[in-house]
């Protein structure tokens, strides 16, 4: 089915169903930023492959919100669908709830499928529409009968993290979760995010693509606790350790029976802001507690295992982005490559690494104007062949039992013009400013985000995106709730106080379209510095371990404390990584790329 079609397929699946707009969000059951094939309903519905984005569907218009970091790739994927590009954040662009309204009158109703839409957002939208004299509607799975090579739900072998690895028993992890529910007063909590339940229990699994998790729900009491998961994918080792940590294994499909079951009025803590539609209203009996999830922010705190695991990771992460440095510089202009054939080698890179899994996300291999679109993906047969000249981004990640990485390099790959290198500069300037500021404790990342993105302001330009994310161990690539943001947004963190233990991305850019796109990114680890009569003092450690390009930069366009910081960084890089390499060659390059300017 072509996408016009599908959609007129979906338009005569809402007239059965008398829904006059349908909204079909980027979501699973779970809240996750990165869904199974299995739930990528939006994108099979208007083609848009992006990872955020709304479809809003009318009897005759329809329409995908995405942000900034999609802008050009959703322009190009829509084109002929039938679907229009709204460009969220840019003025003069409605909001989701506000399309939604115009399409609907008086007596109509508006359709969401409660398996997968939020509880909070579907609240919000109820009383919205009330309001314009419309209905909600809860239907089940829209595309059970629409989809027909649907792909199955995943099935990957669970496995349990070792204490060497995480740090902390999952039997304590979950009397830590038991003491949060006893500050709020709830005797049951209902958990259906697969980050914060993997770390609650020291599980991991493959169930979404390069994010190690389960597909399940768990459920926590006073005294026992429940997983909810295909029981044909926990062998009998894991099934024991969970047993013995007092959590009994149900079926994935039982959890809204289980939570129809829960005694009338029970109080029950549950983050009605990632809970879903359908799991929010089998509770509707209990008395609902709501409350961010226990494990959010306990596991964004890493411990000094955790911490010492990611530095080990980091290293061999680096190494191999290291390599793949040397290897471009070496042929670059020698042997054919292109977007798709460099990500390639770099993941065989990495699969030289002891104990990688797999990488942390699809790798951004991106080309000169391709780099412009934060979120590229190339294609087979689509791609840009790499020549002697200009800029390659490359942004990638692995995932390591050591934990998770994300790292952006931008290289010269020959001859680059004065304004990459002004631009390029400019990205630096402010990635070293975040990674070596301090400040005092209570900061948050909005009140941090002016040292990276100042450099690019004073050039009148900006990025569409936040300057950095935390990060999971050996989980999500992207976790809350610390970041490095400049405003306040209504569904984000970015209020959060920084704190010893959390790891963050320091990830500037600039995207000029149509020309280039350059981003440097590392990770830093919050810790304490000294404390005083003003208070705590924080600062970070990077803990990211691979040269910056020096063919791109123009040191006179920095101040002599910012080269004094590239070139402490880079003597780290040197002194970590010149043992590992692997020949004399590849050392003498390493003592060049990251010489002091």
């Amino acid at each position: 089915m072509t996408i016009r079609e599908r959609l007129s397929a979906f338009r005569a699946m809402m007239k059965d169903k008398g829904i006059a707009a349908a909204i079909v969000p980027t979501a699973d059951s779970h809240a996750s930023e990165y869904l199974a094939d299995y739930f990528k309903t939006r994108q099979w519905l208007c083609g848009f492959t992006g990872s955020a984005g709304t479809l809003v569907v009318g009897r005759e218009e329809a329409a995908l919100f995405t942000d900034g970091r999609y802008f050009i790739q959703a322009e190009r994927q829509l084109e002929g669908s039938g679907v229009t590009l709204m460009r969220m954040g840019v003025e003069g662009v409605p909001s989701v709830e506000a399309y939604v309204l115009s399409l609907v009158e008086a007596g109509e109703a508006v359709g969401i499928d409660g398996a997968v839409f939020g509880a909070q957002a579907a609240k919000a939208l109820e009383a919205q529409l009330d309001a314009a004299g419309a209905g909600l509607v809860m239907t089940s799975d829209w595309f059970a009968q629409l989809w027909q090579d649907r792909p199955a739900m995943p099935d990957a072998p669970v496995f349990a993290l070792e204490d060497s690895c995480s740090g902390c028993p999952a039997a304590k992890k979950l009397e830590q979760i038991r003491a949060k529910m006893r500050e709020a007063g709830a005797q049951l909590h209902v958990c259906n995010v697969l980050d914060d339940i993997a770390w609650t229990l020291n599980i991991r699994g493959g169930d979404v693509h390069n994010t190690p998790v389960v597909m399940s729900y768990l459920t926590v009491t006073m005294d026992g606790a429940e997983l909810f998961v295909d029981g044909r994918k926990v062998g009998d080792d894991v099934r024991a350790r969970l047993e013995k940590d007092g959590v009994a294994l149900r079926p994935y499909e039982e959890i809204e029976a289980a939570l129809r079951a829960v005694a009338p009025g029970t109080p029950v803590l549950a983050d009605m802001s990632r809970l879903t539609a359908a799991l929010a209203g089998a509770l509707a009996h209990a008395q609902i507690i709501p409350g961010e999830n226990p494990a959010f922010r306990l596991k964004a705190i890493k411990n000094d295992v955790e911490l010492a695991n990611l530095r080990l990771a980091h290293v061999k992460d680096g190494l191999a982005v290291t390599r793949l440095m040397y290897w471009l510089k070496q042929n670059a202009g020698v042997i054919p490559m292109d977007e798709i054939s460099v990500a390639e080698k770099l993941l065989d890179l990495r699969r030289e690494q002891e104990h990688f899994i797999s990488p942390s996300f699809d790798t951004i291999c991106a080309y000169r104007e391709n780099a412009a679109m934060m979120h590229y993906k190339a294609a087979p047969g689509a791609c840009a062949v790499i020549e002697p000249r200009d800029l390659l981004l490359i942004d990638s990640g692995g995932q390591y039992l050591e934990g998770t990485t994300d790292i952006t390099r931008t290289f010269a790959m020959g001859e680059v013009t004065d304004e990459q290198k002004h631009h390029f500069t400019a990205v630096l300037c402010g990635m070293l400013n975040l990674a070596n500021a301090k400040f005092l404790r209570g900061c948050s990342g909005i009140a941090l985000d002016i040292l990276a993105r100042g450099p690019m302001w004073d050039m009148g330009i900006d990025y569409r995106c936040g300057t950095g994310h935390g990060i999971g161990y050996l989980l999500s690539v992207h976790e809350g709730p610390n970041s490095f943001r400049w405003y306040k947004s209504a569904t984000r963190n970015e209020d959060t106080v920084l704190l010893p233990g959390m790891v963050t991305t320091d990830e500037p850019g600039v995207y000029i379209e149509g020309s280039h796109g350059i981003r440097t990114e590392n990770e830093l680890v919050c810790r304490e510095l000294e404390s005083n009569e003003y208070g705590q003092f924080l600062g970070f450690e990077t803990i990211t371990c691979a040269p910056i390009d020096l063919d791109a930069v123009l040191p006179q366009e920095m101040t002599a404390r910012q080269r004094g910081w590239l070139n402490s960084y880079h003597a780290f890089v040197r002194e970590t990584l010149t043992p590992l390499m692997q020949d004399e060659a590849e050392r003498a390059w390493l003592a060049h790329a990251t010489r002091a300017v």
